[in-house]
């Protein structure tokens, strides 16, 4: 059996809230959305948005943020440092660029409005 990676789905509160993020934010395209669920064209995958269920949704205070083991690479095609200060511009929170040595790339983790973290990743000498 050959597997590809198709779709990675995140359980999250507001369905709208995230999917305006990704799609301001990253500008992917929505696929197909109702109140429950979105799905975004992310290139090589894409990533759907399930709305929590109510039985769960009960149970979360508000504001809470998400702890999990997921985080969304996004390779960009800019300087990060400018792509990093336009995040911050818009309030959303980010970490130090940081890279590796013998490592090609700059990365900067950030987080969506739910705790999901994500990844700006960028090549070295992209300005």
């Amino acid at each position: 059996m050959k597997a590809t990676f198709d779709t990675i789905i995140l359980y999250v509160k507001n369905v709208e809230l995230l999917k305006n993020f990704y799609v301001e934010n990253f500008r992917l395209e929505v696929m197909e959305e109702d109140p429950v669920w979105a799905l975004l064209n992310a290139g090589a995958i894409q990533i759907g948005l399930h709305k929590i269920g109510d039985s769960y949704l009960e149970k979360i205070e508000e504001g809470h943020l998400f702890d999990n083991n997921t985080k969304l690479v996004f390779e960009i095609d800019v300087d990060i440092e400018s792509a990093r200060n336009e995040f911050v511009s818009r309030n959303i929170q980010m970490r130090a660029i940081k890279t590796f040595d013998n490592y090609d790339f700059w990365l900067c983790d950030g987080t969506d409005p739910e705790g999901n973290v994500f990844q700006l990743k960028s090549k070295k000498g992209n300005s």
